[in-house]
């Protein structure tokens, strides 16, 4: 009798262990759910030169998006080496104490790597780097990646992207080109700066660092997606809601959906700020 009270006791201690084991399991999972998701698509292309990478720790988050461009797979390389320059100088450097300094030497260095690997011209990237860390944004910025947060239904643009329209509105701005030259370069979409070049200059930083708020959402996507979507789209489909990942899910199904001719290779990568537990 005495053995079989044990018995029955120990089952009852082992039912009791599992159970617990099963709630605790959920509740380590709201409190630390991953803010990173990511989703690209091939559009109507044969190669796929878009390239992402990120990393996630207890100092932040870095988030690298890269557009390649080039002969055969040149766009290819370009833009997985400056994804794994950003990665590789992210874990050598103290990135968070001195953003600027951080991404100064990276651009510089992904620039001199991707001509020392491929002749000029035969392959280039547009590349985009934000930092995250207390709920504060850093970002830097070459060539058509455009950066944008997310916040109680509405997009806004943090980043103007380099092409020449760009540039000529900022140079007429700023008096060093007459209106005529700035109307003939309005309808002007080349890019003006990328990585690949001998006379790669202009970083786009930053003006200062943005504060974020709880659930705001940083958007990173290539020019596949903004020639795709219109802006009001992206925020449509920003407006489901869902995981990190569900949501570039989301925006990229809607790249796929769209009527665009010619559809390039598109790529999202984006952050959700969480400030508390969840």
């Amino acid at each position: 009798m005495y053995e079989e009270i044990l018995a029955v006791l120990a089952i009852l201690i082992l039912i009791l262990l599992v159970l617990r084991s099963r709630e605790s399991q959920p509740e380590v999972e709201r409190r630390a759910p991953n803010p990173i998701g990511s989703s690209m698509t091939i559009g109507e292309r044969e190669l796929q030169q878009d390239h992402f990478g990120s990393a996630l720790g207890d100092e932040g988050a870095i988030m690298v998006l890269a557009d390649g461009m080039g002969r055969r797979e040149g766009g290819k390389i370009a833009a997985r080496i400056a994804v794994d320059t950003f990665l590789d100088l992210y874990n050598e450097y103290q990135a968070f104490d001195k953003p600027q300094y951080y991404f100064r030497r990276a651009y510089q260095l992904a620039n001199h790597k991707i001509l020392n690997t491929l002749e000029e011209r035969q392959g280039m990237a547009s590349a985009a780097v934000a930092l995250v860390r207390n709920s504060t944004l850093y970002y830097a910025l070459v060539g058509s990646v455009r950066i944008a947060v997310y916040r109680n239904g509405d997009l806004i643009p943090v980043s103007e992207g380099q092409t020449i329209d760009v540039l000529a509105c900022r140079r007429y701005e700023e008096g060093r080109i007459s209106k005529q030259t700035a109307r003939a370069l309005l309808e002007d979409q080349r890019l003006y700066n990328v990585l690949g070049k001998d006379d790669f200059h202009d970083i786009e930083f930053f003006s200062k660092p943005l504060t974020l708020c709880e659930g705001d959402v940083v958007l990173m996507m290539t020019d596949g997606v903004s020639h795709a979507l219109k802006w009001v789209e992206i925020e449509n489909t920003l407006r489901r809601g869902g995981s990190p990942d569900e949501m570039a899910g989301h925006v990229i199904e809607a790249v796929n959906r769209s009527n665009v001719e010619d559809k390039d290779n598109a790529s999202v990568l984006l952050y959700q700020n969480y400030t508390r537990e969840q």
